[in-house]
């Protein structure tokens, strides 16, 4: 057999163990980087010049960079330079990789915002106008509602992406899905020199992938009335 019954319960209650791991990053970031993208964008097209060319020089410089270097960066310069210590253990790693993964796609939602909000008509705000509304009613009842269309499309794409860059957690030794699989290459609960376990984790992103593609895939056809 390629492996016996007992060798499979084992691994796959590490991957899985593994497993919430990643779903537990992949939703705080989605959380976190859906509103923080918001206000981001509000201040990369803010009239108050230093404060749109501050942030934008930050969304520049985050998505300029690897990830993986933002990871590292995060988690060990703060200890190096004595400004402050994550806590120990996995707790420390969780949290140092949770706030790498919410600024990098902020920066990038901040994008995706930007540009549904200012590719809604500017006709329709100074109709807006016109009809006495004020600026936050047209932003709330007449751009965000179009822009939230034009948008879930390549939102969508970035999701799908961030179900794959769970994995760059594993570069702090945050015991992720993927450092499980690998961990039975290695030395594990008394295995060594397995490599299905590594291979079998893409049955996992497969199946997460699918799930979130099919969710947004729903969501974008309830929206389909705003066209």
């Amino acid at each position: 057999m390629f492996f016996t019954s007992q060798e499979f319960q084992t691994v796959v209650a590490a991957l899985n163990s593994g497993f919430l791991k990643t779903l537990q990053l992949f939703f705080i970031t989605i959380i976190g980087a859906v509103p923080l993208g918001l206000v981001i964008s509000f201040g990369s097209m803010s009239r108050f010049t230093p404060l749109r060319w501050l942030t934008r020089t930050l969304v520049w410089i985050i998505r300029g960079t690897p990830l993986v270097l933002q990871i590292i960066t995060i988690f060990y310069v703060p200890g190096m330079k004595d400004l402050f210590t994550w806590p120990s253990g996995e707790n420390g790693r969780m949290t140092a990789v949770c706030v790498a993964f919410v600024i990098n796609y902020a920066c990038y939602f901040s994008e995706i915002y930007r540009g549904g909000i200012q590719g809604v008509p500017v006709g329709q705000q100074e109709a807006g106008l016109v009809l006495g509304m004020t600026k936050s009613q047209i932003f709330f009842k007449v751009t965000l509602l179009q822009m939230i269309k034009r948008i879930v499309p390549p939102m969508s794409n970035e999701v799908i992406t961030l179900v794959k860059d769970t994995s760059l957690a594993r570069v702090i030794a945050l015991q992720e899905v993927i450092w499980m699989g690998e961990s039975f290459m290695k030395g594990n609960q008394g295995y060594s020199g397995l490599v299905w376990p590594l291979f079998f984790t893409a049955v996992y992103y497969l199946v997460f992938s699918g799930v979130v593609t099919v969710l947004l895939g729903r969501l974008e056809k309830k929206l389909e009335f705003f066209r």
